[in-house]
């Protein structure tokens, strides 16, 4: 009975503590603040990626490099993939080093989240404060682990609230200078190879003007929807993209973006295999890269999310490969009439349904 007496004032003391605790750590402390905080994530993730810099003027001679390469494949890229409207132009090339990716790409997602933490600001508080540490650490984290791995990017400059200039084009020259080198990769057949892929993307929007529309739009309908929820639940469901208004939306940008992946991808291959001498021993580097990841490169993929991601543009890229082997390059163009013409999640494996609704 003494035993059962004192286990239960244990318990009660044990219980109170934690209440006192709990309540100490949502007490708010005045004033709000945002749940990210740019500087510490930068400061965070260039301590990772210091040590792989590279001097300006060596990144200014690769871009000057770079420009001469994308001269000579314009022609041939639009040869293949079926021209451009009369006076448009695709951006030119500018080279990184990592530190210039990350710097690049804080700003891409400032323009996108801003807006959004802005809207959310919460009551300072401990708790906050420890929500707010380990997410500065994720977005770090994350943004050095990819620092590290990007070769090319091309920003289409989607959401800005203000003319942000031109879109750009970039190959991460830090990142292709160090895997040619490991890899014993021709140097030059490398970096033409990646920028048909980038010079791929800047044709599909400057090409298609309602990509970048229906890009922008469907974005927003995601991002605004959790803006406009109240209780902390309804937020986390909306930024988990769960709620029904979110879904349809989230499922149609998946099947797009998958086919816009794809379809670069396969015309860097197509295209590549006929114009560039060393095309074999990239294609097989390329392969053997994505397999010759270490336990813990794996481990982070798929806790990140970026597996799945991967997956979506391996289904996007055996989807154009399907269309064009049966097809040819015309039909599978038949995707950029518009948003409905664009493969759905679903016809991603059945590109002959995909043929039949679009075509019919």
């Amino acid at each position: 009975m003494a035993r059962s007496v004192r286990s239960a004032a244990l318990f009660g003391l044990m219980a109170g503590l934690a209440t006192v605790a709990v309540a100490e750590a949502v007490r708010p402390r005045g004033g709000s603040s945002l749940l990210l905080d740019w500087g510490e994530v930068r400061e965070r993730a260039r301590g990772w990626l210091s040590s792989a810099t590279t001097s300006r003027s060596d990144l200014e001679a690769a871009a000057r490099d770079y420009r001469k390469m994308a001269a000579t494949l314009e022609r041939p890229l639009l040869d293949f993939v079926g021209g451009m409207p009369a006076g448009t132009v695709l951006p030119e090339f500018a080279a990184l080093d990592r530190t210039g990716w990350l710097d690049l790409n804080l700003g891409i997602l400032r323009r996108v989240v801003d807006p959004i933490l802005e809207k959310g600001r919460l009551p300072n508080s401990l708790m906050v404060e420890a929500g707010r540490a380990g997410l500065n650490h994720y977005v770090a984290f994350l943004l050095a682990f990819l620092g590290r791995h990007v070769l090319g990017q091309y920003d289409p400059q989607l959401l800005g609230t203000e003319p942000l200039g031109t879109d750009g084009l970039y190959l991460v020259e830090t990142n292709v200078e160090d895997w040619g080198s490991r890899g014993r990769l021709p140097g030059e057949d490398l970096r033409r190879w990646l920028i048909l892929h980038e010079m791929t993307h800047a044709w599909q929007f400057a090409a298609h003007p309602w990509l970048r529309k229906h890009m922008e739009d469907s974005m927003r309908v995601i991002l605004e929807s959790a803006t406009r929820t109240t209780s902390p639940a309804a937020r986390v469901a909306a930024f988990a993209g769960v709620l029904p208004a979110q879904w349809r939306v989230m499922r149609q940008m998946q099947g797009t973006m998958s086919f816009v992946e794809g379809y670069s991808n396969l015309v860097m291959n197509e295209l590549g295999r006929k114009i560039l001498p060393g095309f074999d021993q990239l294609e097989a580097a390329y392969r053997a890269r994505g397999r010759s990841r270490s336990v813990v490169e794996v481990l982070i993929w798929r806790l990140t999310g970026l597996d799945l991601k991967l997956q979506q543009y391996k289904r996007g890229e055996a989807f154009a490969k399907a269309v064009y082997d049966a097809r040819g390059m015309h039909v599978l163009n038949l995707a950029w009439k518009g948003a409905e013409s664009m493969p759905r999640v679903d016809e991603l494996a059945d590109a002959g349904r995909w043929y039949r609704r679009v075509a019919a």
